[in-house]
């Protein structure tokens, strides 16, 4: 059996994507474990403010996989979009090393795969999102 892991993608104000250093100096989503009897948009308002203290708007589910965090150990992973709710003024918990906010084309090194499909997934969703948001209010010619 393996826990089930609940992230979200989002920007902050600025429009970077915010990741988070974990203790394998990997960087990450914001998220976390769900709780019995939790629904997945609660865990990841409840994880996402737990861990950077901002509050979000869950989004549609973006991605699902098996990911093995160390060897013998997986996780399984879920993926939402998330909207920031607020500003930003992050404040990260002890349950990380660092807090990262990074543009789209620099995402950095040490991140795993599966959630830089999960970056690109939402990143193109939204870019899509936003060019028919433009074109059904007219404001595209």
């Amino acid at each position: 059996m393996f826990s089930v892991s609940i992230k979200g993608v989002f920007a902050n104000s600025q429009g970077e994507v915010v990741l988070l250093l974990n203790e394998r100096d990997e960087w990450e989503l914001p998220g976390g474990r769900i709780e019995p009897g939790e629904s997945p948009p609660s865990c990841l308002r409840r994880e996402i403010m737990e861990e950077l203290g901002v509050r979000v708007q869950v989004g549609p589910l973006i991605d699902s996989y098996l990911f093995e965090v160390i060897p013998g150990k997986h996780v399984f992973i879920v993926t939402y979009a998330c909207t920031l709710q607020g500003a930003f003024d992050a404040r990260i918990s002890d349950e990380h090393r660092s807090l990262g906010c990074f543009p789209l084309a620099a995402l950095p090194e040490r991140l795993p795969e599966g959630y830089s499909r999960s970056i690109a997934s939402w990143a193109e969703a939204t870019a899509h999102q936003g060019s028919c948001t433009a074109s059904c209010t007219g404001a595209a010619s």
